[in-house]
């Protein structure tokens, strides 16, 4: 039997055992060798289990299908799995065996699926197939990662002694998921699927083989531990999850105040708090800020008053002149937690803006009320000390700055109002909550109110936006004491929660600009090849067949050759070319000179036009009629006779009217624009008249004109339409060839495209509301100080009322 003093001795000495295995020739070593021979017996019994179940998953499908070409395609892949799902479990079984090599040797890179941004100028299928593919992995593994976060991390630090000492992470861990989904992920590439089917697999992958890796790491720990493999580590969360204990390095103490600014804090933002990167600019104009807060601040009270310990201005007094006790910062961090669990109890319904203010502006007196009662002397009364009640007051107003700012929905502000307490508790614990950027608790009010600002209804329908924050919220009120770890954790999981859906609607922004984008370049190419046709037959009167050509076939060819070779390719130039030649070749001719050159040309008009018709996809019956026609026109030409001649828009308008619509099968379609119409006809149609309107001119000196055009890709908006519905709105992107911006809301999804023109008229009605960039607490804190200058101004200037203290 072992005693403690012996546990030292079990550690593995690892260098040593894989110095003396590697001159045997075993690279892996026998440790790393148990865990390979562990996780590939557990794994591939996993990976079986699950082809076991695609036929019963795909057939079951294939029943509910909702058409025969979805229903042959599931089985087209129960037939695809049966046929390859030995090559597929050979191939993962070796890709496993070479992350363990690779493991083994240093050269495991850290396996980080993302969302592959596509390379070329569109989304092509293949493009969407790996999108698709990344999104299901991305998800995979994080869903996994969170929920193995414990395990995982010890099976981690027992990796990394058996190489040696290195780091290993998640990422890099050989059966850590990351690894094992991309290993899976290569192996299915051997199967020849669709997307949909494909997708089903990843979803097995999930339910039989991501589910059933805690046995597989409690195995590994278990045998590592016999080893002798750290067996003294218990379970615990990785520091960036747990946090770094209640108080930072160098933080005051509850109940002391924060030294000033820049004095007795090295490193104020660049240590004390993990996860922040440090800007010594940034940090600089905080230092001063603070400064200039806290001056306020102490300005507020009579000489000598503020200060560490010092009898408090706020409190109730006692009978006799004698200076009043201040509560101990225990009481005062008893009273809290006392009316932390009231509040929260009392709250738990509230969901409106008057409910959180109306708790804002009573928990100061409650506070001190609480206190009495922890204190029992209600008879000498109590007292909060200078430095505790600036505290108090300096959260007071935070919170009474968030409900009032316009940046966050209602509802959002009504759930972020209920962490005043926690927040006060907070601040009085560590003072740097309001000297740092850096501070956990004050990253995670600003990444809620980040969030949040995107929030409406409408793009939250599932509400898991809305359900992710008061989470949030809630635990924080449930749960924290004095613990900072308890913030830095809801931080990091809410970070994470925003990361995921920032993923998902960066696709769904990426296609809307796509389509926008398109559909641009559409729009810009029917108005051009609209102009070049009207340039050409403008006013002329000339024959209806010559006039139906040009304004629909040939301006449809036209808009084909602008997309697929541009302005300047020799097709676009070909396209005109024949335009001017059609153009003249239905003039009448009264010289033979111009009859024989007639003759000669309308055999290549022949060809080029029936290659533009072609290349629109006309019937072929159609076109053989209109060749039929266009050859009894250039004989009655050519013979001299006289035929009826009309405008473009006459013929145009004859068109519609005889074209039968849905609505109106016997008139035509002088309202509204169908789908086929031409871009000549879309004009003619619309304008009543052959004209194209130029964009709209925006003034240079409009304020809101300038507002608007200084928008930036990233900045948020809220849409009030005319019945006081609200919308809000990311910028995603500016077109390159209209400048016309397109909003997305947080789901990605397009919520409308707008000139600045349009945009700057919103804003000057306030039908548009831009929202501020800069984080809610440095906004809050602006805000206090300039209203805390407001107030000392105003205090000077009026002298104080006979025996109250300046």
């Amino acid at each position: 039997m072992s005693t403690p003093e012996d546990k030292p001795n079990r550690v593995v000495e690892l260098k040593q055992r894989q110095g003396a295995l590697s001159g045997s020739g075993d690279r892996l070593g026998e440790l790393l060798k148990l865990v390979r021979g562990i996780a590939l017996k557990r794994v591939n019994g996993l990976v079986s289990t699950l082809f076991e179940n695609v036929d019963d998953a795909l057939f079951h499908l294939a029943e509910r299908a909702e058409s025969n070409a979805v229903q042959v395609q599931f089985f087209d892949g129960m037939r695809e799995v049966r046929k390859k799902r030995q090559l597929v479990e050979r191939v993962f079984q070796e890709q496993l065996s070479k992350i363990f090599s690779d493991f083994a040797e240093g050269n495991l890179k850290p396996v980080r699926p993302e969302v592959a941004n596509p390379t070329s100028g569109g989304l092509s299928l293949v493009d969407d197939q790996e999108l698709e593919d990344s999104l299901a992995i991305s998800s995979m593994v994080s869903k996994a990662e969170n929920r193995l976060s414990r395990t995982l991390h010890l099976v981690n630090q027992r990796l990394g002694v058996i190489v040696g000492g290195n780091t290993v992470e998640d990422a890099s861990n050989p059966i850590g998921p990351a690894p094992l989904c991309q290993a899976f992920r290569n192996a299915v590439r051997e199967f020849e699927l669709n997307v949909q089917v494909k997708l089903i697999i990843y979803k097995l992958f999930d339910r039989y083989v991501m589910s059933g890796l805690e046995p597989l790491y409690d195995e590994v720990n278990a045998e590592l531990i016999r080893a002798g493999v750290l067996p003294q580590i218990r379970h615990q969360l990785p520091q960036s999850a747990r946090g770094r204990g209640t108080l930072p390095p160098g933080a005051p103490q509850a109940g002391q105040s924060a030294p000033p600014a820049g004095e007795g804090q090295p490193g104020v933002e660049g240590g004390a708090y993990p996860g922040a990167s440090y800007d010594p600019v940034a940090a600089e104009l905080q230092a001063e800020l603070y400064g200039t807060l806290r001056n306020l601040l102490a300005s507020r009270h009579p000489r000598g008053e503020h200060g560490g310990g010092e009898a408090g201005s706020y409190g109730g007094g006692g009978g006799g002149g004698g200076m009043v006790p201040n509560l101990s910062p225990t009481d005062l961090l008893s009273a809290l937690s006392i009316l932390q669990s009231q509040t929260n109890a009392n709250l738990s319904h509230a969901e409106s803006v008057a409910d959180a203010a109306k708790a804002v502006q009573q928990i100061k007196q409650e506070l001190l009320e609480q206190a009495h009662r922890l204190g029992g002397n209600a008879t000498s009364g109590y007292s909060v000390s200078s430095a505790d009640e600036d505290t108090i007051d300096l959260v007071g107003m935070l919170f009474e700055f968030i409900l009032q700012d316009r940046n966050l929905p209602p509802q959002i502000q009504a759930m972020v109002g209920r962490l005043q307490i926690p927040y006060l508790k907070i601040a009085i614990l560590d003072k740097h909550l309001f000297a740092q950027k850096s501070h956990p608790a004050r990253r995670l009010l600003d990444a809620i109110a980040e969030a949040g600002k995107s929030w409406s209804a409408e793009s939250d329908v599932d509400n898991k936006l809305y359900d992710r924050i008061k989470s949030v919220v809630e635990t924080v009120l449930t749960d924290f004491d004095d613990d900072l770890a308890i913030i830095e954790h809801e931080l990091a999981g809410f970070e994470q929660f925003v990361h995921q859906h920032k993923r998902r609607s960066e696709l769904a922004e990426q296609r809307a600009a796509e389509v926008t984008r398109g559909r641009e370049k559409l729009h810009t190419a029917r108005r051009e090849a609209a102009r070049e046709i009207l340039t050409r037959i403008g006013n002329r009167e000339l024959a209806p067949v010559i006039h139906n050509v040009l304004s629909r076939p040939w301006a449809n060819y036209l808009v084909l050759t602008d997309l697929r070779h541009g302005h300047d390719s020799d097709e676009w130039k070909n396209a005109l070319r024949f335009a001017d030649e059609f153009v003249w070749s239905s003039l009448p001719k009264t010289t033979e000179a111009d009859k024989t050159r007639l003759r000669t040309l309308l055999p290549q008009l022949e060809k080029a036009l029936k290659h533009g018709l072609g290349t629109v996809a006309y019937h072929e019956g159609d076109v053989r009629a209109l060749m039929q026609e266009l050859s009894q026109f250039y004989q009655r030409l050519l013979n001299g006779e006289t035929f009826e001649l009309k405008t473009a828009e006459e013929v145009i308008a004859d068109n519609a009217a005889a074209e039968p619509t849905a609505d109106n099968p016997v008139a035509g379609r002088a309202e509204g624009a169908p789908a086929t119409q031409s871009p000549v006809e879309e004009i003619v149609l619309s304008s009543g008249k052959a004209e194209i309107q130029e964009p709209e001119e925006v003034d240079e000196n409009d304020e809101s004109a300038m507002a608007a055009r200084q928008m930036k890709v990233g900045n948020w908006i809220e849409f009030v339409d005319e019945n006081g519905n609200r919308e809000r709105a990311k910028l995603s992107w500016i077109s390159p060839i209209s400048s016309r911006y397109l909003f997305v809301n947080r789901r990605g999804l397009k919520v409308c495209d707008k000139s600045v023109a349009a945009l700057a008229v919103e804003l000057r009605r306030g039908t548009a509301i831009l929202l501020e960039e800069v984080p809610l607490f440095d906004r809050a804190l602006d805000a206090i100080v300039e209203r805390l200058r407001q107030t000392h101004s105003a205090s000077d200037e009026a002298p104080p009322a006979q025996g109250t203290p300046a």
